[in-house]
């Protein structure tokens, strides 16, 4: 088909230049690439509650949308938890189409321009991803940054997937943890005096009266406009959400991970830290703590070792223990996401006994009142040897939210100093937290299919409290972030949500 747009041409003439030897695989990538894009549209498409959508019509192995200007769009049967892009064609009238971006273009829907245009990055990016990353060997790793360096495709249901405006490829390839680079942090200094910080700053990160914060090569360059190495420099291996990166140290010395401010549009957010974070990181830690505590040993939770700030969104950093801290002998600490590089999950039977763990730990903390953001980026399992899941790792508290009402029934106080805008009594939002995060994220993930997610749901929940909550999850439709409506909708703040066929509906009607 004739490809009218850039970015797959870009990234081609750029890649000549500068890694030849991966052109062949790169173009070689492309159709998968541009499958897995248009996979996690066409599930928008068929789910998310669009304005211009204003039917949908199931049949069979189809599905027919009628848009509110007459035309019609044909496909697949879009199952909403699948993570293979099996969608390799839709049409709109009588085109076909293969390519998410020209597809976008073509429903010429308000916002849809720039959404095309980042849909066609996202395609040429993860096509470029798929081509540095090469074959995955199934030998376990020895540093807990390689399992996240393992993933590849990113979000596993947000079309902007590998979508990262503003990075050339040199930049991807210095920078994008599938590339496996060691990134070199600047270290900026700044009085302590001028600087906010929360919980310690290590003496290694300081220079007498002046703290040293960590700062990406890319916000030095593209924000901060400090261009070069004029400083001191922190070697750093970037981890899946290309901000956060893991410092030197072995796996002895498990040395922390630190999150940079990244003033970038990747996937659906800017990546600054806010002063606001910066300020409650040290209560949300230790609140963090007293969660775990309440698990009966099933969830860790990472400490926030400290932050700060010179009072500025785009120079600030957080350093946190790494998750492998929680590791005991023989065993390995894996991101809900990297879970397919490992081999895992080997059975229905694991996913089963995985996503039992996992509600036991998300509804238990629910029922206190504090709903997990538990995607596949934030939740870890530690898994014995033999693969075995036993306990979750927990990090980055920044989005949970927290009910002071359920909290104040179970007798747990409300700390100081949590942000406001994470407290609410709202049991939906509650709910939608964790459930949209867990069931439609980790666990959908984990599973791969909506089959085989109401297995091991149905499997898990029997042995699980009764709880309100639990009936909501197995009552209800499955409340999902509507990723590509929010895209769509610049104007609107905050997130929006779709309704998603629940895979437990059928067991417990």
């Amino acid at each position: 088909m004739d490809r009218p747009h850039t970015a797959e041409a870009e990234v081609a003439a750029e890649l000549t230049a500068l890694r030849p030897d991966l052109v062949p695989r790169y173009a070689a990538a492309l159709p998968g690439a541009r499958a897995a894009v248009l996979t996690r549209l066409w599930r928008a498409l068929a789910h998310e509650p669009l304005p211009w959508i204003t039917g949908r019509e199931p049949g069979g192995d189809a599905l027919l949308l009628r848009l509110a200007d007459g035309r019609r769009l044909h496909g697949p049967r879009a199952d909403p938890y699948a993570t293979s892009g099996y969608v390799t064609e839709v049409r709109l009238g009588a085109e076909a189409y293969d390519d998410p971006a020209r597809l976008m273009t073509a429903l010429a829907v308000p916002h849809g321009g720039v959404f095309a245009a980042e849909l066609g990055h996202s395609a040429a990016s993860l096509a470029l991803s798929r081509a540095a990353q090469g074959p995955v060997t199934s030998s376990w790793p020895v540093h807990d940054w390689e399992w996240e360096q393992r993933v590849a495709d990113g979000h596993p249901y947000h079309p902007n997937c590998r979508s990262r405006p503003g990075f050339s490829v040199a930049e991807q390839l210095a920078y994008g943890p599938e590339h496996r680079p060691v990134v070199r942090l600047g270290l900026v200094p700044v009085p302590a005096g001028e600087c906010l910080v929360s919980g310690g700053w290590p003496e290694e990160l300081r220079d007498g009266e002046r703290l040293l914060i960590p700062v990406h090569p890319w916000q030095a360059a593209h924000v901060l406009k400090r261009s070069g190495s004029a400083g001191p420099e922190l070697p750093a291996h970037p981890l899946m959400s290309l901000r956060t990166l893991a410092l030197p140290g072995g796996p002895q010395r498990k040395a922390p991970h630190v999150k940079t401010s990244l003033s970038a549009r990747l996937t659906s957010s800017v990546r600054d830290i806010s002063v606001g974070s910066v300020a409650a990181s040290a209560a949300l830690s230790a609140f963090g703590e007293t969660l775990a505590a309440r698990t009966d040993g099933l969830l860790h939770v990472t400490r926030t070792l400290g932050a700060a700030t010179p009072d500025s969104a785009e120079l600030a950093a957080v350093l946190r223990e790494s998750p492998a801290v929680y590791a005991g002998p023989g065993e390995h600490v894996v991101p809900v996401a990297a879970l397919a590089g490992t081999g895992l999950p080997a059975s229905p039977a694991w996913t089963a006994r995985f996503a039992r763990l996992a509600l036991t730990v998300g509804l238990r903390l629910l029922e206190l009142g504090v709903a997990l953001e538990a995607h596949g980026q934030n939740l870890l399992v530690v898994v014995s040897a033999s693969g075995a899941p036993l306990r979750l790792v927990y990090r980055d508290l920044a989005d949970i939210r927290v009910g002071p009402a359920r909290l104040a029934r179970h007798g747990v106080a409300l700390p100081d100093g949590l942000p406001a805008r994470i407290l609410t009594d709202d049991e939906s939002a509650l709910r939608r937290k964790l459930f949209g995060s867990l069931v439609a994220g980790s666990l959908a993930q984990t599973a791969g299919s909506g089959t085989a997610l109401g297995a091991a749901l149905g499997a898990a929940v029997r042995d699980l409290p009764r709880t309100p909550d639990l009936v909501a999850l197995c009552e209800r439709p499955l409340p999902a972030k509507a990723l590509t409506l929010m895209r769509l909708s610049p104007g609107t703040p905050g997130d929006q949500w779709a309704e998603l066929p629940n895979p437990l509906a059928a067991i417990h009607n």
